[in-house]
């Protein structure tokens, strides 16, 4: 297909960032509503994990959750500002910072992940299982 064939038959609403970025605003309303300001969906995404596998060093953490050195650090001190996150110097490596959840944030956590749940279920809720199966896997193959 030449270029000026592609230019004629593109079509904005049919490019998979546009339709990526339609989705996560709708995602991000909901959760925004859900949520009603108690953390934000990097915030809620550092809480969980640290939840699931516990203490770990800081750019752990961003990797777990796909987010670069710099913007962890800032998702980590508004934790910590909050009281939900502890922070500690590893005994090993005085240069490696790590992250565990304090009992406030333990509770929080156990109390916010169902909401989560509600969450996924109410962005996914206009497609059927069968579909939100098939749409989750191929959205996994493409990270």
């Amino acid at each position: 297909m030449s270029d000026q064939e592609i230019i004629k038959t593109y079509k904005l609403e049919k490019q998979i960032g546009f339709l990526l970025r339609q989705v996560m605003q709708r995602h991000n309303n909901i959760f925004s509503e859900r949520m009603k300001n108690k953390l934000t969906t990097t915030q809620f995404a550092a809480l969980v994990k640290l939840y699931e596998i516990g203490t770990c060093s800081q750019n752990q953490l961003g990797r777990h959750i796909a987010m670069d050195a710099a913007t962890i650090k800032g998702v980590v001190d508004r934790l910590n500002k909050k009281n939900l996150v502890q922070i500690s110097t590893d005994e090993s490596d005085s240069r490696r910072l790590l992250v565990s959840l304090s009992p406030e944030g333990k509770d929080l956590a156990e109390k916010l992940i169902p909401l989560g749940q509600e969450i996924t279920e109410e962005t996914l809720r206009p497609i059927t299982q069968a579909n939100r199966n098939k749409l989750l896997d191929i959205l996994q193959n493409l990270t």
